[in-house]
């Protein structure tokens, strides 16, 4: 399979006395979207492990598009979580494109997930204005590359939003490193996901649907009404937009340990 590129937070006792668990990033994201979430996740008692999915930042990838589907990267993660696991429950999270990602291997995989939090992910497809992006970075990638996508979308976008330069710079460094190919093919991916929610009810694992309140990825209306089809727990996060690591930590962390270790009293209960 490969090795996969990681960030992993331990409790400062560094003896884990919970279960594990692993984020997943999204499309255009990295394991560096978490880190602002690691270690207070991990102070909990937990090992958690944040991955560049194939393909991504500084996890290679092959020339084949195959790799890149959300069925392919999704045996992935399956594949990750039984060997961080060891056998023992998990709780995984997917981010946005993540999200597909992940709901794959919760669903077709053979790793029993001690829970699952869908943050800002959907049912489906993606919608909207990141729909919108999508589209045009798909027609414009393969024939005018990444350089021609941060010059004209993100370093402009980053620019305006007031990000500092030495993120820009990481930015900017991460996009460069991604597989053309499998930025191609996950692109497709996310704009053209079918509907899978029905067969994740019958899974039956403790589900978390978190978002932030002015996310400009799924609506919010979508993500509420995924969440009841779920029987999931809901958080919206204040003030936050897509990507509630980055943009409350310390409110998200806390909703992910107040959930994870529930689900743990439950299941050991």
């Amino acid at each position: 399979m490969g090795a996969f590129a990681v960030l992993e937070a331990m409790p400062v006792s560094g003896v884990p006395e919970r279960w594990p668990a692993l984020l997943v990033p999204g499309l255009t994201g990295s394991k560096e979207d978490f880190i602002a979430v690691l270690q207070t996740l991990a102070q909990s008692g937990r090992r958690v492990i944040a991955v560049d999915m194939r393909g991504q930042f500084e996890t290679g990838g092959p020339e084949d598009p195959r790799a890149y589907t959300c069925a392919a990267l999704g045996n992935d993660i399956d594949v990750l979580a039984h060997t961080i696991g060891g056998g023992e429950p998990l709780h995984l999270v997917g981010h946005s494109f993540g999200g597909l990602v992940t709901r794959e291997a919760v669903i077709d995989g053979r790793t029993k997930f001690a829970s699952y939090t869908l943050m800002s992910s959907g049912p489906a497809s993606i919608v909207g204005v990141r729909e919108r992006a999508g589209r045009t970075m798909l027609a414009e990638l393969p024939e005018f590359g990444l350089e021609h996508i941060w010059h004209t979308r993100m370093e402009p976008e980053s620019l305006a939003a007031g990000v500092p330069d030495e993120i820009i710079a990481f930015l900017r460094k991460r996009l460069f490193a991604n597989s053309p190919t499998g930025m191609t093919t996950m692109t497709e991916q996310v704009l053209s996901t079918p509907d899978r929610c029905d067969e994740l009810t019958q899974v039956e694992v403790p589900t978390l649907v978190l978002y932030g309140e002015h996310d400009d990825g799924w609506p919010p209306m979508v993500q509420s009404e995924m969440a009841d089809r779920l029987n999931a727990e809901c958080v919206v996060v204040p003030g936050a937009a897509h990507s509630p690591a980055v943009e409350a930590p310390e409110t998200t962390a806390a909703a992910l340990t107040r959930f994870w270790n529930a689900a743990e009293a439950r299941l050991l209960g």
